[in-house]
């Protein structure tokens, strides 16, 4: 089993407006920053997206992949890759915490990304760990403003 990197982030909203942001895949270019495109390709019978196409600039790594997602209960949301030109895994989740009663949502993010090229565990991890810093810190501003406004 291959190693995984994970990071928490508290945001102050409640769990259905995170997985709310989480779930619009659509609007991902305007937050994420690493995104520039996503399409949902197939939904389920809610109406969620189980098939997404994303094309990733994120500097050293340019992808375009498609990632199957798996929707447990309101408070969880994991993917496994399909297909990458990039990429050999691409496999991670977010778990929603509520907090404060619900006021407040604890958002972990659990991220394994492997390479086609060969790379030092090391650096991987490090990669791994600025991608979920920057989406959990992407989340948290998305969220946040959107209650604001």
């Amino acid at each position: 089993m291959a190693e995984h990197t994970s990071s928490s982030i508290e945001i102050e909203a409640a769990p259905a407006d995170v997985m709310g942001v989480i779930a619009d895949f659509a609007r991902y270019p305007e937050w994420t920053g690493e995104v520039k495109e996503a399409e949902v390709l197939e939904k389920d019978a809610a109406g969620r997206a189980e098939k997404v196409r994303l094309l990733l600039d994120a500097g050293a790594i340019k992808d375009d992949h498609t990632l199957a997602y798996t929707w447990t209960g309101d408070d969880e949301v994991s993917w496994t890759l399909v297909k990458s030109q990039m990429l050999r895994a691409l496999d991670g989740s977010y778990r929603l915490r509520p907090l404060a009663g619900g006021a407040r949502t604890e958002v972990t993010y659990q991220l394994t990304v492997d390479v086609k090229i060969p790379m030092l565990g090391m650096i991987k991890r490090k990669a791994e760990k600025v991608i979920i810093d920057r989406a959990l810190a992407g989340l948290k501003k998305r969220v946040e403003s959107s209650r604001e406004g």
